[in-house]
């Protein structure tokens, strides 16, 4: 098993000036991970030729601290993207891959899409030709950088396990996987355990997160928290310190044979380094007991 952190997991701390996006990798060697994953929005902007100068300072500083990247997260909407110019969100995803091929990084996620709105709405079903074309086609690129793409439960609209599912078959590619985080399924106001068995069998990448839920009726907890689909109140957390079945989870990806890489993002409002630092003391705890 390999323990990973998103830098993302550090945001807060950066946007207080408390660290830099370098300095995030030296705290992850610190805090004894195996490994760090880049963001797209916390690590790279400007052109490309920049964001290319960004990743090589990346990786010598990941390699200083004899650290290696285990993937690159980045934003992508296969419909609405780039002005709803399909082929240009293409190309700018398959810019990405040649970020994550120059951080040495074997992996790369990317989002699908977060829907039509209003009265242009369409079922997640009915787009999945559309979207599955073009997530074969960045996979199909990425296996000349050596880089495995991974779509996540993420963004509302493809959070479900059933949605990923279908995509993941309709794609049907051998350079294509699922990424699946342990508590993004409660933004879709389903069952972490039941969600994850069933694409544990397609899961090549963990993100290891929690959330405090607190039904819809309730009182609403103010700043910090969001609503689900359904309306629920979530709020970020330590990892064992909320609602999602972690330690479940991680027995159902056992079973189905995962060995890979767990990476924690950590978007609660407990102080980053320290949520960090205690999430993976209980994920290698949690891990060693299933």
């Amino acid at each position: 098993m390999e323990y990973s952190v998103s830098l993302y997991s550090f945001y807060s701390a950066i946007q207080k000036g408390e660290l830099t996006p370098l300095g995030c990798v030296e705290k992850a060697a610190e805090l004894g991970f195996d490994a760090v994953e880049a963001v797209d929005f916390v690590n790279f902007s400007g052109t490309q030729e920049e964001k290319k100068a960004q990743a090589l300072e990346l990786k010598q500083a990941a390699e200083k601290c004899g650290l290696q990247f285990s993937s690159l997260a980045i934003g992508a909407d296969f419909l609405n993207g780039s002005d709803g110019d399909q082929e240009k969100e293409i190309q700018r995803v398959k810019d990405y891959v040649d970020i994550a091929a120059l951080l040495g990084a074997p992996r790369m996620r990317h989002d699908i899409t977060a829907g039509y709105k209003g009265e242009n709405y369409r079922s997640y079903e009915s787009l999945i030709p559309t979207l599955a074309q073009a997530v074969r086609e960045v996979a199909d690129y990425a296996v000349s950088q050596g880089v495995m793409t991974m779509t996540e439960n993420h963004g509302f609209f493809s959070q479900d396990s059933d949605r990923v599912e279908k995509l993941y078959m309709a794609v049907d590619h051998p350079n294509f996987g699922l990424l699946c985080d342990l508590g993004n399924f409660l933004c879709a106001d389903e069952n972490p355990a039941e969600a994850v068995a069933r694409i544990a069998p397609y899961t090549r990448y963990v993100h290891g997160k929690d959330f405090i839920v607190k039904p819809f009726y309730s009182e609403d907890p103010g700043e910090g928290a969001f609503r689900s689909r359904g309306g629920n109140f979530l709020r970020g957390t330590i990892i064992g310190h909320g609602n999602v079945p972690v330690k479940h989870c991680l027995h159902l990806l056992k079973a189905a044979g995962f060995d890979g890489t767990i990476s924690i993002e950590f978007e609660g409002m407990e102080p980053c380094v320290d949520a960090v630092r205690i999430g993976l003391a209980n994920l290698k705890k949690y891990w060693s007991e299933v």
